[in-house]
């Protein structure tokens, strides 16, 4: 019998994970009658709630449960990535705790698993998140295609499930990769399961603009060189502008028409270009924050508990 495993990071869902558990239960009658074993692996992510109570709860109830306690809040990347080195199953499975992404789904993805998908995406075609979310989703899934991945899903994807062939890869990526874009950066096709994000219902999301930030960041850094190159670019429009600059002047002052520039101008090009220096220094800066993270030896996340 193959085994499938699914791995929940948990941060702050002390509502959701009662009715996420029973909706599990259910996946796991519907994965027996697959003849697939399911193990569960929870992974608390420094809650400050009662998560890990109702965790200790859940594990009463189905004692082949695996719960993993991490000394502090390390992020939902990092307590996924922690997940997947418990992972003993033949495909596995990082599904959120919120229940914004159907347990259900999982049935789907099996089947088209066991039919020989090594790859199987959940993508959104609807979500009913805020405005601001959704219309950050927009332009961060926009650049992301013209920047990084042509082929990767419009509305994107969070649930997925990858046979045991790609958890290697996934286990040993680095620490501020994109998840989800190295999954399909690795080249399996794809078998695409269409479906309308719900909305949230327990809790409040601790996805904050910050985090968004730092995700498109090591998304966009840690996948493409294009801002490199466009710094590149910029360097050498700027140039070409001040050499064209500097044959006006010449020109002008041997014709005698040349007239001294005032000192706001002057004052206004000297700003504008230390600021674009800064910003040039700042993206390259990003990049080398990244070489130094992994290999400073840190770890991603520390591991308090496990049952």
């Amino acid at each position: 019998m193959k085994k499938l495993s699914v791995v929940v990071p948990v941060y702050f869902n002390e509502g959701s994970l009662h009715v996420l558990f029973h909706e599990l239960l259910d996946v796991e009658r519907g994965l027996h009658e697959l003849e697939v074993e399911l193990e569960l692996i929870f992974v608390d992510d420094g809650s400050g709630d009662g998560s890990f109570g109702e965790l200790v709860k859940i594990k009463a109830h189905r004692p082949a449960t695996r719960l993993i306690k991490l000394s502090r809040n390390f992020g939902a990347v990092h307590a996924s990535k922690t997940g997947l080195q418990f992972v003993s199953g033949d495909g596995f499975v990082i599904l959120a705790a919120d229940l914004q992404d159907p347990p259900s789904l999982i049935l789907d993805m099996a089947r088209r698993w066991l039919a020989g998908s090594k790859f199987v995406t959940c993508v959104r075609e609807k979500r009913t998140d805020p405005i601001l979310s959704t219309l950050y989703a927009k332009i961060y899934y926009r650049l992301l295609r013209l920047l990084v991945v042509k082929n990767y899903p419009d509305g994107g994807y969070d649930l997925a499930l990858m046979d045991k062939v790609m958890l290697p890869h996934m286990q040993s990526s680095g620490k501020n990769i994109n998840p989800l874009v190295f999954a399909f950066w690795l080249g399996f096709k794809p078998d695409v399961i269409p479906y309308e994000r719900q909305k949230r219902i327990h809790g409040k999301s601790r996805w904050t603009f910050t985090k968004k930030l730092k995700f498109f960041l090591d998304t966009m850094l840690g996948f493409s060189i294009v801002p490199l190159r466009i710094i590149s670019v910029i360097g050498m429009v700027v140039s070409a502008a001040s050499l064209a600059f500097v044959v006006f002047v010449v020109i002008n002052g041997i014709l005698g028409r040349y007239d001294v520039p005032g000192f706001a101008t002057l004052a206004s090009i000297i700003s504008f270009l230390l600021g674009l220096v800064i910003c040039m220094l700042g993206v390259i800066g990003e990049y080398i924050w990244r070489i130094f993270d992994e290999i400073n030896r840190r770890p991603e996340a520390v591991i308090d508990e496990i049952h």
